[in-house]
């Protein structure tokens, strides 16, 4: 899942200049960092009744089948229910449990599911049917949608012809027949993009996400209301069926992506959470441990439009990626503790074994040296590839741009990257931000040729990175075709032998890496937050969704 600080969103910015939605101007910042080095370590946040949360600013959809971001997805997740949830273990880790479905059965071949859903409502009162969740999965598959994430049920039969092997019996039965055994199934069913949304609402408002009278939602919030590019206001909904497990009464999601301000606001008492601060920050707040870092599986690189020259040439996107100084950028530049990329596919993903096993960047290895003392090994091999492309010492290069959204950590990243390509392989790339929603469609659209990118699983298995460069994907921003690529991809999702799979995603990350140089990764994320210590309750998952709905004491 893109993420916008990662997404994206859950990663530290370094933003210095002052959006006009943050309510202030430089003066009154500074006052507030002033003011913050009064701010003892322990100090409490506010006790209103309302927690006020910043993980991004105005989201790019909050529709479960439209949205790709991770702070959507976070935002989804608590108006929104699917028949799994993440929920609490009691440690304030994020694990499967029943959701809308309050069980289900598996035929013996792994093939046929079939939910047994809870007596629950919408937000309106009306009550959730099977037939709920058979149109919102077709809904999802349907080219009309234009849903990026189509793709999530591949492996429904029916997926090939648009028109899924679904059906609901009854009200409260909900059967899915299954191509192939999936191991990540139960994870699918947690995923926002297949939470439900009602047929009737949906057909009779295009903008029915944007207001409260028309966003009708099944999860334990409801929409009050959404001020644009200020706050996105959430309350406990009535209809919810486990109302025990919510404590927090009100939910406001502060919409905003300037780091100053939104530092300057949490020191102020007005901000309970946030997981993005100024960088000159980062190290003090690392060391009095108000800065807290959880695990994060996910990867940001450097996305290349394979299509476009002189990134058609895949040696031209290796030496690009082999001048990349990995371990400056995360020692120097972003100092979050990231660790320097080696591959696409993170550390931390399920190989054959699944939990039991070793991990399919274990398994997989290296694609290149991140060793300081190869750093310069690295380079001369760069510029031999480019002068086999044509551009000894960077000469008849062309004049090309560096996308990226708007945001200070991606900004000073990319200047790193810009000095070490021009140093390096002595060509000229200029520097474009855009914002967050612009940005997405023209990385989308291809009207780009460097630009940055990141990704997070969706759930725990390299399908989840590996599937979306497939031709043709809704997330396959670099343009990318091979077939060979597709043939293997293809191969692992139409077998049940876990061994048989992750083969072919081995020989298929050294084609998308190893050959190809699709992308360059540069390292793998760390997800860092504050929250005020009076404020007990969260939980949290390594795909990068934060749950408040049990978080109490403001």
């Amino acid at each position: 899942m893109k993420t916008k600080s990662k997404l994206l969103i859950a990663i530290l910015s370094l933003s210095m200049i002052f959006s006009a939605c943050s309510g202030g101007n430089k003066n009154d910042a500074g006052k507030a960092d002033n003011k913050a080095e009064t701010v003892a370590n322990e100090e409490e946040g506010k006790k209103d009744g309302v927690l006020d949360i910043n993980i991004a600013s105005e989201p790019d959809s909050i529709d479960p089948a439209l949205n790709t971001s991770v702070d959507g997805a976070i935002m989804i997740s608590h108006l929104f229910e699917s028949l799994i949830r993440w929920d609490d273990d009691g440690s304030g880790n994020a694990v499967l449990k029943p959701g809308i479905a309050e069980s289900w059965e598996v035929s013996d071949d792994g093939l046929t599911w079939t939910f047994k859903l809870r007596d629950a409502k919408w937000s309106d009162g009306k009550p959730i049917t099977a037939d709920d969740f058979v149109y919102s999965w077709n809904r999802l598959v349907n080219p009309k949608t234009g849903a990026d994430y189509e793709y999530m049920l591949d492996m429904v039969k029916g997926y090939d012809k648009k028109k899924l092997d679904i059906s609901a019996p009854d009200p409260k039965t909900f059967v899915v027949k299954l191509s192939v055994k999936c191991p990540y199934f139960e994870e699918i069913c947690a995923f926002p993009a297949v939470m439900p949304v009602r047929k009737d609402i949906v057909e009779a408002n295009k903008t029915w996400t944007s207001s409260p009278d028309t966003l009708i939602s099944n999860g334990p919030y409801k929409m009050e209301k959404w001020d644009h590019n200020q706050a996105i206001t959430m309350v406990k909904n009535p209809e919810y069926y486990d109302q025990d497990s919510v404590k927090a009464e009100k939910l406001s999601f502060h919409l905003q992506d300037d780091q100053n301000a939104i530092y300057a606001s949490y020191r102020s008492g007005d901000l309970d959470f946030v997981n993005s601060v100024p960088q000159e920050e980062i190290k003090k707040l690392l060391e009095t441990k108000e800065l807290k870092i959880k695990p994060y599986v996910g990867t940001y690189f450097v996305c290349f439009n394979t299509e476009k020259p002189p990134f058609n040439d895949p040696k031209v996107r290796k030496a690009f990626s082999l001048a990349i100084d990995r371990n400056f950028i995360v020692n120097q530049v972003t100092g979050r503790g990231e660790e320097s990329a080696t591959a696409f596919v993170p550390a931390g993903v399920y190989d054959a074994k699944g939990a039991e096993g070793d991990d399919f960047r274990k398994v997989g290895g290296d694609y290149y040296s991140i060793k300081d003392e190869d750093y310069e090994k690295n380079v001369e091999e760069a510029k031999k590839l480019m002068e086999e492309a044509g551009f000894k010492d960077g000469a008849g290069f062309p004049q090309i741009d560096y996308l990226y959204n708007t945001d200070d950590n991606h900004k000073a990243i990319a200047e790193a990257l810009q000095n070490m390509w021009q140093e390096k392989l002595g060509v000229k790339v200029n520097l474009q931000n855009q914002d967050w929603n612009v940005f997405l469609k023209e990385r989308k659209e291809g009207n780009y040729n460097i630009a940055r990118h990141g990704w997070i699983a969706d759930y725990n298995d390299p399908m989840s990175f590996i599937d979306m460069w497939l031709t043709g994907g809704g997330n396959n921003d670099a343009q990318y075709k091979n077939p060979e690529f597709d043939k293997l991809v293809k191969a692992a999702k139409a077998t049940s032998d876990q061994d048989e799979r992750m083969e072919n995603m081995h020989k298929a990350e050294d084609i998308l890496i190893g050959q190809d140089n699709v992308v360059a990764p540069i390292y793998f994320y760390k997800n860092p937050f504050m929250i005020k210590p009076n404020i007990k309750g969260l939980y949290y998952t390594p795909l990068g969704y934060f749950f408040f709905k049990g978080t109490e004491g403001f």
